[in-house]
């Protein structure tokens, strides 16, 4: 065999083995992307019976509602704004005592509830008064799905959502 086919049987046979390789490696990534996350499709999240109880005192309030992720990967409320608070939080409450936090995760297939006596959200620095019958706009931000924009009933200042 002469040098410069000597040259091509090494080049095509680099060649043959770099797309064999290539391909199982290729095989290999797509199945762990389907792996044991659920499937791995993305977060489909809804909301439902949102409503902010009429408040007592003029400066905060509370709001209430549960996000359902019917998708196959969590994902996290990550921040909330309205157009009547200066600043929304979040809260968490683990043993009767309330906490501030970065996030809440709405697991894949599941949700997260906020609810009296629960996690919740604080709507602090009110611009105006809420009353009950009105409504006031509420938009949840989150780590990976787009923003979801709220008009939430104000309710009585007794209403728990049932």
């Amino acid at each position: 065999m002469s040098r410069r086919g000597l040259r091509a049987a090494v080049a095509a046979g680099v060649l043959a083995a770099s797309l064999a390789l290539t391909a199982c490696g290729t095989e290999e990534d797509d199945s762990n992307d389907s792996g044991a996350e659920g499937g791995g499709s993305a977060p489909e999240l809804t909301t439902s019976g949102a409503f902010v109880p009429e408040p007592v005192s003029g400066d905060m309030a509370a709001g209430f509602l549960t996000i359902s992720n019917t998708g196959g990967t969590d994902d996290t409320l990550v921040s909330v704004t309205s157009d009547v608070a200066g600043t929304v939080e979040i809260h968490e409450t683990v043993d009767n005592a309330m906490r501030q936090v970065d996030g809440l995760t709405v697991p894949a297939g599941g949700e997260a509830r906020l609810s009296r006596g629960g996690d919740h959200l604080m709507l602090l620095d009110l611009s105006r008064e809420l009353v009950e019958g009105e409504t006031v706009g509420i938009e949840l931000h989150f780590e990976t799905s787009d923003p979801i924009a709220l008009d939430v009933p104000v309710e009585a200042t007794t209403h728990t959502g049932e």
